[in-house]
């Protein structure tokens, strides 16, 4: 058991101490969790004459231990100052408090939840695993969304992130937009870059909308092609441009299939001289009107995200992928940098221990998705229903369905995987749940995009 487990292991493990870490989190008579008063205490150096202010410095305490960084400290309270990060952080303690140390990590709420807004799109991607284009009849109105809201945030969400269907042809969007900020989450965009003109670009920007994605397949002649509009890429192209000169944190998306596969190191260069801070290679999943076919072989992934791995390392932009085997990848590359999905954590010397800890695949344990109709599932390229967020009445309720889900609780557990559950990478990778239920309509069988599973595989056929 390495050191960030053995420590925290033993602070939550204290049956004294985990009551008082649980309690912390109830709210006060000011309707605030008394946890984030606690922590913007800690950062501002203030004591506070409480037993359970003790249970929480001696948690955080264990943690600056583990990685065992001098700086560590000083770093910490600075971004336990934003509230954002405050609420985070808050879930990571829930989540020990919950559900224990687990490899990987399961927080106390999703981090982040994707959310479809809408099904209404201006344009006809092939690869859309929602096949959007015209609005659904039961999506929710302006009244429900808004309710959703409140319950995600009470029961501690730290980021939303609208995604579609195109987001912005909403025409509450910029309303939801503002709730979800006022709510104390984190605000991010999924869009196909279109409507991204200055005008909206600010909108964004002064709505607290930090963070945007923007899809972009190829070359001109590729991307119109794959997204199925002529005359659209100079549109999506400036898009981009409006939101790095805005300030906005700004990422190129690109789904890798065979019918892009070789503009994507293209698509690199451009994201290099644009100057945007993210480019996501997305992996692409077999779902809505994507097909079978459209698929990378196994020996064609392992390229691009050596290209991705090889571009991260001499840039300063953050080149990363949703495939959990880029983990992989960089662990054989011997590296000090871990990439997963949404995080890209630099700690010299703690490599593998914290890619144990954070683990691979998210869907289920780092994130949830929502449909435009308010269905939740494990993730947007996953269309397994497990609830609607209208039949939870407050956060608490949210929170029960994300500790005793069963398939949730089996997306968790890396051990149970067929194949992916023997290899020596399980808890760093484990595969995409969402492409092994694709190909097998079975969540726990592995996932042939992995060059080491189809090898595997292809053995087993044999």
């Amino acid at each position: 058991m390495d050191r960030m487990v053995e420590f925290f292991g033993h602070v939550v493990g204290n049956p004294l101490t985990r009551k008082a870490i649980k309690h912390t989190l109830k709210r006060d008579k000011d309707g605030i969790i008394k946890l984030d008063k606690y922590l913007l205490a800690y950062a501002n150096n203030e004591e506070v004459k409480s037993l359970e202010f003790k249970a929480i410095r001696k948690v955080i305490d264990a943690g600056l231990k583990a990685f065992g960084d001098e700086n560590a400290e000083k770093l910490l309270k600075e971004r336990l100052r934003d509230p954002y990060w405050r609420r985070g952080f808050i879930s990571v303690i829930r989540g020990l408090a919950e559900f224990g140390v687990r490899k990987p990590f399961v927080p106390g709420a999703p981090f982040l939840i994707v959310w479809d807004v809408t099904y209404a799109c201006n344009l006809k991607c092939k690869h859309c695993y929602s096949t959007a284009g015209k609005p659904w009849k039961d999506e929710l109105n302006t009244q429900e969304a808004l309710r959703a809201m409140e319950i995600l945030a009470d029961a501690g969400v730290t980021a939303i992130a609208f995604s579609g269907g195109e987001p912005l042809i909403r025409k509450d969007f910029f309303e939801l937009a503002k709730a979800v900020r006022d709510h104390g989450m984190f605000v991010a965009v999924a869009t196909n870059g279109t409507l991204l003109t200055k005008e909206n670009v600010q909108k964004l920007k002064d709505l607290g909308v930090w963070f945007v994605q923007i899809s972009l397949d190829g070359t001109k002649e590729t991307h119109e092609s794959f997204r199925g509009i002529r005359g659209i890429y100079e549109k999506v192209v400036e898009g981009i441009k409006n939101c790095v000169e805005a300030g906005l944190i700004t990422c190129i998306s690109t789904t890798a299939t065979k019918l892009n596969y070789q503009d994507i190191p293209k698509i690199m260069d451009l994201a290099e001289e644009l100057g945007v801070q993210w480019f996501m290679l997305y992996n692409f999943i077999p779902v809505g009107r994507g097909d079978f076919e459209m698929d990378l072989s196994a020996e064609e992934k392992e390229r691009l995200l050596r290209e991705l791995w090889s571009r991260l390392k001499s840039t300063g932009i953050n080149f990363m992928s949703t495939a959990p085997y880029y983990a992989r990848v960089a662990i054989q590359e011997e590296s000090e940098i871990v990439p997963t999905h949404f995080y890209n954590p630099k700690l010299e010397g703690k490599l593998k221990v914290l890619a144990d800890f954070i683990g691979g695949c998210g869907c289920g344990r780092f994130y949830l998705a929502m449909r435009a109709n308010g269905n939740i599932e494990p993730c947007v390229f996953f269309p397994l229903t497990l609830a609607n967020i209208k039949d939870f009445s407050c956060g608490d309720d949210f929170l029960e369905f994300w500790k005793s889900n069963r398939v949730l609780e089996d997306l968790r557990n890396k051990d149970k995987i067929e194949i992916c559950g023997e290899c020596r990478y399980r808890y760093v990778c484990g595969g995409c749940r969402a492409r092994a239920y694709a190909y097998f309509r079975d969540y726990l069988k592995p996932d042939p995009g992995c060059i080491i599973a189809y090898k595997r595989l292809k053995k087993e056929v044999r």
